[in-house]
């Protein structure tokens, strides 16, 4: 039976079940240097720390049950977030049927890329913190509340180029959209956000 033993510790497969990979260690490998990075995409999609990890444990253990069958047609990557955006997808479809309007939290913050912990949820020490510190992590607050509110086929996108650093063909394949949508959709997304950001830089 599958055994993931949580975020960032290492998952460490058991044997037995059927179809598993014949190369625990080559599994384990791949989630070490991608869990962090699916994490970060899941939770900058849903803003939503709980479901960012239950998306991250779910995107590794349909990765593990359909590793056998994977022919490396695309990059390891591409696979785990194209999975990944398919439970995405998935988590904001059940949430919107459960709300009358879906969207993340404006109280998430970011996830930070090497301990996956949100940054935005603790309030600054103003006795501590440097003023240019203060600049920086509102501006981070209000990127995100701009990202967060962008429709969902433009966050993803925006997320995958921006935040991962996948070429516009790598965004293609994991979101399963064609070269030219994704060129489209991009720019619709950046002008959205130099929209919603303009009065932020035009009061400095």
């Amino acid at each position: 039976m599958l055994q993931p033993v949580g975020i960032g510790k290492g998952w460490h497969m058991r044997e037995g079940q059927q179809g598993e990979p014949t190369s625990h260690a080559a599994f384990d490998a791949i989630v070490a240097e991608y869990d962090r990075k699916v994490f970060n995409v899941a939770y900058r999609i849903l803003g939503d720390y709980d479901e960012a990890a239950d998306v991250t444990q779910e995107t590794f253990i349909s990765a593990y049950k359909s590793y056998h069958r994977f022919r490396g047609d695309s990059a390891v990557y591409t696979w785990l977030y194209q999975i990944a955006m398919n439970n995405c997808r998935n988590r904001l479809r059940s949430r919107q049927r459960t709300q009358d309007h879906s969207g993340g939290s404006l109280d998430a913050g970011w996830a930070d890329e090497a301990t996956g912990e949100a940054t935005t949820r603790e309030i600054a020490d103003l006795t501590h913190a440097p003023h240019k510190l203060l600049e920086q992590q509102e501006m981070r607050e209000k990127l995100m509340e701009a990202v967060q509110s962008l429709p969902q086929e433009y966050r993803e996108v925006v997320i995958l180029r921006e935040v991962s650093g996948l070429s516009y063909n790598e965004i293609a394949d994991a979101a399963g959209i064609s070269l030219d949508n994704v060129k489209t959709r991009l720019s619709r997304a950046r002008a959205m956000l130099r929209r919603k950001l303009e009065w932020y830089y035009s009061a400095d």
